[in-house]
């Protein structure tokens, strides 16, 4: 086939052996690339039952056949291993230089096992694996170690990375690359740290041929110039954090811990204030036209700090922890990409602790004499940088919100807003349900972009203060479009500027591989991959328990703006949920029926 390599590299950490394994093409066509590869690798490598930090856990890095195709946005690779937050799988994706450079380095996907016995850069070129000693490496930040390890290797190389976060197995730590952009959830980092992997650096010069370049080129302009349309303008301009000022006015803006849905502060740290008073430039994926990263700088007298600023890092260390500042957002928001940790569970489980504190359930013996309210700007940013230390309360905040919360119990486990383990992102599931659906069924736990419900939360399809069994079917497609964007990949933010999404991706797809691909089969390829992560999680103790919100989405409703009165029942969602398992051909239970994985031709992929 072309647009792939056909093979992959498994790399065993202990040992130091190195194996190319051939992906056979019916594989690449059943599962596509990126998360749809990904699964299908974790199934084949990771031991059931595995402990998540085990030697054994692998750690997976797959490329896509739209890799090095120079079509806008298609830079992209995905990062699977079991998580250490869930449990279950733990899937991300990031994007840049490193996806090119992965493919480019004659592989598809790169596998991870074993355990180092030291701190070790592993070093791929063009397919050669190296190991270096990586001790000079420990304890530096994500930027100083990206930066050290270029200057060793040559700044041509690309390097994907883990701060002392993962070196302190934190299990929401993240995996930067590329100037600091991060495979953020689930805990991938922590996994890298747990096999004495600091960082990884890459680098390739060999060529992906393309069945048909020239058509390839003519579709690549065009979708180029749709991608400057309409459709995108709004990342453009504000980026994602546009979202703040309309979220807030909707109330569906997540405030000091869910308690509130509309913020006072959120003005001051809405997508238009950041763009007038801290925008600092735009920055650009690999081959992307869009440009949706803002850079932004702090303006005040502390210390200075600067880097890319997302929706989801001001919601979860603005509003969702009381704190209306920029600059204290800004510096907050790097503080966590320079140690290598995920933003919003980061955010969830400080603004957890600042619920208990305020209770009386955590004291200030608990906190180091902290005075950890909502809204203290020093608190925050001091509880950052104990998590990787796990010194005073740091130890406690680096178990993430359910762990802490069964460890402090006396009722704190009601207002630990997570799902499966992964805190909550910046949507309020009460005024968004059919958001509410796709966070509690979603198999990497809470998770806005598997299901992107929210969509049509915003539309005229529903209404979305209440609840009825159209979202089974609304969510399962959600899912379904997610898994094929995710694993071809597209960016998820040129997704409207499709005429047809599937008619267009399947030509696309024809166009580089040279194999026939129509739209109903990679829909149905969508379908086999949400399967496949399904089948992963129950394979790894799944139950329909584990489908469910925090209990203070179920018990409390919204108490203020225009979603006052607003709630999300039990028995509202437990509608749903069946709803979604009747619309997915599975049990009442949730299980996949043997029917289903025969349809979709996952018997054999199945242990």
């Amino acid at each position: 086939m072309y647009g792939y390599n056909g093979r992959i590299l498994v790399v065993n950490m202990s040992s130091r052996q190195t194996q190319w394994e051939p992906l056979e093409e019916h594989v690449l066509r059943n599962f596509i690339g990126g998360t749809g590869l990904a699964t299908y690798l974790l199934h084949h490598f990771c031991p059931t039952g595995i402990d998540p930090t085990d030697p054994s856990n692998p750690l997976i890095f797959t490329t896509s056949p739209l890799s090095g195709s120079r079509l806008t946005t298609s830079s992209k690779f995905a990062v699977a291993t079991k998580s250490p937050l869930t449990g279950f799988i733990g899937d991300s994706l990031s994007s840049s230089f490193l996806s090119t450079e992965l493919k480019r380095s004659g592989l598809d996907g790169l596998v991870i096992i074993g355990r180092a016995p030291s701190s070790t850069l592993l070093f791929i070129d063009n397919g050669k694996v190296e190991f270096f000693d990586a001790s000079n490496l420990k304890g530096l930040t994500t930027s100083m170690t990206e930066k050290t390890v270029k200057e060793r290797l040559g700044h041509r190389t690309r390097v994907a990375c883990i701060g002392p976060a993962g070196e302190a197995l934190i299990p929401y730590a993240s995996i930067a690359n590329d100037g600091g952009r991060q495979a953020g959830r689930t805990g991938s980092g922590a996994v890298m740290g747990s096999k004495n992997l600091k960082a990884i650096a890459v680098r390739g010069t060999q060529a992906v041929p393309f069945s048909n370049p020239e058509e390839l080129k003519r579709v690549g302009s065009d979708l180029t110039e749709r991608s400057l349309g309409n459709s995108t303008e709004k990342y453009r301009v504000l980026g994602t954090m546009a979202n703040m000022a309309v979220f807030n006015r909707l109330g569906t803006l997540p405030t000091r811990n869910f308690q509130q849905s509309t913020f006072e502060g959120a003005e001051q740290i809405s997508g238009e204030i950041f763009h007038q008073k801290h925008k600092v430039g735009n920055a650009h994926c690999a081959n992307c036209t869009i440009g949706c990263e803002h850079i932004v700088g702090t303006n005040d007298h502390g210390p200075n700090s600067q880097g890319r600023m997302e929706y989801e890092s001001s919601f979860a260390l603005g509003s969702l922890v009381g704190i209306s500042n920029p600059n204290s957002v800004i510096r907050a928001s790097q503080l966590c990409n320079e140690l290598g940790m995920d933003t919003i569970s980061t955010g969830g489980t400080i603004s957890w602790a600042m619920e208990c504190f305020e209770k009386g359930i955590l004291k200030k013996n608990d906190t180091g004499g902290m005075d950890l309210r909502f809204g203290n700007e020093d608190a925050v940013m001091e509880c950052i940088r104990l998590i990787p230390r796990k010194l005073g309360i740091g130890e406690l905040l680096s178990k993430g919100s359910r762990n802490a919360a069964t460890t402090v119990g006396q009722g704190s486990e009601n207002w630990a807003m997570h799902v499966k383990g992964l805190e909550m992102p910046g949507y309020e599931p009460r005024s968004l349900q059919t958001m509410a659906l796709g966070l509690a069924v979603s198999t990497r736990g809470a998770c806005h972009n598997r299901s992107s419900g929210y969509e049509s939360d915003f539309s005229s399809k529903v209404d979305r203060l209440s609840a009825d069994k159209q979202r089974g079917r609304i969510t399962m497609e959600g899912e379904d479009f997610s898994s094929v964007i995710d694993s071809l990949i597209w960016c998820k933010f040129l997704r409207k500027a499709f005429g047809d999404f599937y008619e267009e991706s399947a030509n696309v797809y024809q166009l580089i591989t040279g194999c026939s691909m129509t739209s109903s089969q990679l829909r149905q390829a969508g379908e086999r991959i949400s399967n496949l992560k399904k089948q992963f999680n129950i394979r790894e103790g799944w139950q329909r328990g584990d489908d469910m919100l925090p209990q203070r989405i179920l018990d409390e409703r919204l108490p203020t703006g225009v979603t006052r009165g607003v709630g999300l029942s039990h028995k509202d969602l437990d509608m749903m949920i069946t709803s979604y398992y009747e619309e997915r051909g599975w049990t009442s239970n949730g299980l996949i029926p043997n029917v289903k994985l025969t349809e979709l031709g996952l018997m054999n992929f199945v242990r």
